[in-house]
């Protein structure tokens, strides 16, 4: 009787593994074919005064608020002098100085830049700032601001 407790207990334990297991898979949300996000403005190669105006171009998905499910929309996330390489796009975005969420839908944003060279790269991100399947991103250009 107690192989048996001990086995039913065991069972429990491994089928408990496999559901947190599955359960911590990539639940990324597909990206739409054909999508792009682009930057409007600044053009790679620009020269600016901070703050510098920065619009967004998103083609194929629309754009929504943080927080609000709906089926192929998003919002953008501007990555600073930051390699998207080294972000972990299986996992929402982290918020700091070189990883700005515009969580509210936004379009547009104004960003205070030090003087110097910057490199900018637009990723989009769903509901809950997780990255798309393959990820959503412009192409990264570099900006001089005087």
């Amino acid at each position: 009787m107690r192989n048996a407790t001990r086995w039913f207990a065991w069972m429990w334990v491994l089928a408990l593994g496999v559901s947190v297991a599955a359960t911590a898979q990539d639940t990324r949300k597909k990206a739409p074919e054909g999508a792009s996000l682009y930057f409007i403005s600044p053009e790679n190669g620009a020269r600016s005064k901070s703050p510098v105006i920065a619009r967004f171009g998103l083609a194929g998905m629309g754009v929504a608020p943080a927080g609000v499910a709906r089926e192929k929309t998003g919002h953008h996330h501007v990555l600073i002098d930051i390699d998207a390489k080294t972000l972990d796009m299986s996992k929402p975005l982290p918020s700091s100085d070189r990883v700005k969420h515009f969580g509210g839908g936004q379009t547009e944003a104004a960003l205070d830049l030090a003087p110097g060279r910057h490199m900018l790269q637009l990723v989009l991100g769903d509901e809950n700032h997780v990255p798309f399947d393959p990820p959503l991103m412009s192409e990264k250009i570099t900006i001089t601001v005087q």
